[in-house]
């Protein structure tokens, strides 16, 4: 097996993120799917398979991520052609809720402010 060097990997991971995201913006235009944005790519080991990492606006995630699903094969020959790459991995979506998770705690964490800062004035 031929290993790739840890900073080749990377720059394939960042060149499919960049190049699927520009596909993604091109080729889905339902705007019931919302805001799409890609946060990231992982390659397996192997160069097989890419974990890609989205989440969307205006939209729902769980419908986001069946169109993406359903469109894999298609994205895929696209970006083959795009790439100047032997082999491109074979995609897998999968909905990033980090974004969501910050926003939701960045929530809690200003009530929580704000209730203390009504305590401290009722003292």
């Amino acid at each position: 097996m031929h290993k790739t060097s840890p900073h080749r990997h990377q720059r394939l991971a960042d060149q499919i993120q960049r190049d699927l995201a520009e596909l993604i913006r091109r080729e889905m235009r339902n705007p019931s799917l919302g805001l799409i944005t890609l946060q990231g790519v992982e390659l397996s080991p192997d160069l097989a398979h890419a974990k890609v990492f989205f989440t969307v606006l205006g939209g729902e995630p769980e419908q986001a991520l069946m169109a993406l699903q359903d469109k894999a094969g298609f994205l895929h020959s696209l970006l083959f052609k795009m790439m100047h790459t032997h082999t491109v991995p074979t995609l897998h979506f999968v909905h990033d809720t980090s974004v969501e998770r910050g926003i939701e705690m960045s929530k809690l964490i200003d009530q929580a402010l704000l209730s203390d800062k009504k305590a401290d004035a009722n003292e």
